[in-house]
């Protein structure tokens, strides 16, 4: 659902800012506000308070990761507004600190894997929902770290695709749907995965997606 949302794009290029902005107001977002460098990124999120601030890692003014750390910032002290930040590279400690504690209303896009319109436009009605938006590549650089024994190594194959499904923002429809499986087949694994990651039973079942999401990312 795209109406009334509401988006503040930050991007230094001018060229693919505009490029963002045409294809969110043509899928019918509002963009309320445009920011060049990380310090206008803030104000604009302060000022218009949308549901989705989308910001390029590398702006102005030092060019490095300053668009990082002002998403950084938005989300520690305006939580309610999603952040989807795009990037020209695959840099998991930036998506690992994004991330954070709190996987959810966050995107994280490779700006080259971005090929259709409408992969940006579901990441920000994604994020906007409260869910999470994260582009395979990254989530595999997040979780190929060497560990010891641990819950996860008791996930069968199966689960563990539909575990990188979740953790990249898709609905029990959305992975049955790419798994070419059923809906309840989806929701049986998805049981299964809670329970073998010891996710009680009395914590609401988007509350209990979200842990095993963030646990799967820092495993």
């Amino acid at each position: 659902m795209t109406e009334h949302l509401r988006v503040v794009v930050g991007e230094d290029q001018a060229l693919v800012r505009e490029g963002i902005v045409r294809v969110l107001e043509r899928a019918g977002l509002d963009v309320v506000g445009v920011a060049v460098d990380a310090p206008d990124l803030l104000h604009s999120a302060r000022t218009h308070h949308p549901d989705v601030v989308i910001a390029d890692i590398r702006m102005p003014p030092d060019l490095e990761d300053d668009g990082l750390r002002a998403a950084l910032e938005i989300r520690a002290t305006m939580p309610d507004i999603g952040v989807v930040v795009l990037s020209q590279f695959l840099e998991a400690h930036y998506a690992r600190e994004l991330v954070g504690e709190r996987p959810e209303g966050v995107g994280y896009l490779l700006k080259e894997k971005v090929a259709r319109p409408q992969i940006l436009v579901d990441a920000v009605c994604r994020v906007a929902a409260g869910e999470s938006a994260l582009d395979p590549d990254v989530i595999q650089r997040l979780v190929i770290r060497k560990r010891v024994s641990s819950p996860f190594d008791d996930l069968t194959p199966r689960e563990r695709d539909v575990l990188a499904l979740m953790a990249e923002g898709r609905s029990n429809a959305g992975i049955a749907a790419t798994l070419v499986v059923s809906v309840p087949a989806v929701e049986r694994h998805v049981t299964s995965i809670f329970s073998k990651l010891g996710l009680r039973r009395s914590d609401a079942a988007q509350h209990r997606r979200v842990l095993a999401v963030l646990r799967y990312l820092q495993s």
